[in-house]
């Protein structure tokens, strides 16, 4: 990674006012740097980065990346890229656009001003997994022409954009692969599990499960993630990735619903619906590269994460009831 004169580097974070970039932001912020926060809001709020505006050192700009930017900064994190089935499957093409024209855009960026760039990839990328729990030395089982694989070859395009820019252009770059996070924040509908127990527990409704509720999930709490990112981005030259930075405890989704309703004390009637196309029956990674590369693992039990992110929708009404 080039040097740099000034004291505080200076970091933008695409898809800054997401659910995981906005804590992104904060932890940055707490560590001295200058954050520049870039978002379009096509699946994120400014409320979730409103509370740092005061702050001199971190600034907001409405920009899609599938446009170019002309910034100067000193690190990356390229997390622009809707992540939810709901929000991305709303505008597939947009979607891939982001994936694909967005990280060009951002690689870009990072080669013009000798930038460190990290791309928060997915366990998508291994699809409905045949090999368990997944290695980063799996190629997937992908769906290239399903209605998730605007996200999900969106993705592995994007990586594929990242290691040749890296080949052909010597773009330092870092490649994570993100496994199912939660926390506060969250978008309560975005068709993620975790938010979606919580919120219709809350609300009084019925639990939906799709399939037999059988089908795994690993989740990992934001904070844990966000140790996971800043580690990656802080490794050495020549660390490269791609590496799996998730919770390696793995949980049915029934038991996870048992779970939620027994934290917030409310057992609901339970509605089972036909399991989506192309969705993942079973999801755990392996982490023995971060493990062993990183010196990281999550350190948050998933009661005292689902504790957290509970108390967040019941202090923040209008989100239950959006």
């Amino acid at each position: 990674m080039k040097s740099h004169m000034h004291l505080r580097p200076r970091v933008l974070v695409t898809g800054g006012s997401g659910f995981l970039g906005s804590h992104l932001c904060e932890r940055l912020l707490a560590s001295g740097a200058e954050v520049l926060c870039v978002d379009n809001f096509f699946s994120s709020t400014r409320e979730n980065v409103e509370h740092l505006l005061p702050n001199p050192r971190f600034e907001l700009m409405r920009h899609d990346v599938t446009f170019p930017l002309f910034v100067e900064v000193d690190e990356i994190y390229h997390l622009a890229c809707p992540a939810s089935p709901i929000h991305y499957q709303r505008d597939p093409v947009q979607t891939t656009k982001t994936s694909v024209h967005g990280s060009i855009n951002m690689l870009g960026l990072a080669k013009r001003t000798g930038a460190r760039i990290l791309l928060a990839s997915t366990s998508e990328v291994y699809g409905d997994p045949e090999v368990h729990p997944q290695v980063e030395e799996y190629w997937g089982h992908v769906n290239p022409n399903g209605i998730r694989s605007c996200y999900d070859e969106g993705k592995r395009c994007a990586e594929t954009l990242f290691f040749d820019y890296h080949r052909q252009n010597q773009v330092d770059i870092k490649v994570a692969r993100i496994f199912n996070t939660y926390g506060p924040r969250m978008h309560p509908n975005d068709g993620r599990v975790v938010s979606n127990f919580i919120v219709q527990t809350l609300r009084g409704d019925s639990i939906t499960l799709y399939g037999d509720g059988s089908q795994t999930r690993s989740f990992c709490y934001v904070d844990d993630q966000v140790d996971g990112l800043m580690k990656l981005m802080g490794s050495p030259d020549g660390v490269t990735g791609p590496i799996n930075i998730g919770n390696p405890n793995e949980i049915t989704v029934r038991q996870l619903a048992e779970r939620v309703t027994a934290l917030i004390g409310d057992a609901r009637e339970i509605i089972f619906e036909p399991l989506p196309s192309d969705d993942p029956t079973r999801r755990c990674p392996d982490i023995t590269k971060a493990r062993e590369i990183l010196g990281w693992e999550p350190k948050t039990d998933l009661d005292t994460g689902l504790a957290a992110t509970i108390e967040y929708f019941k202090n923040h009404p209008d989100r239950v009831n959006w």
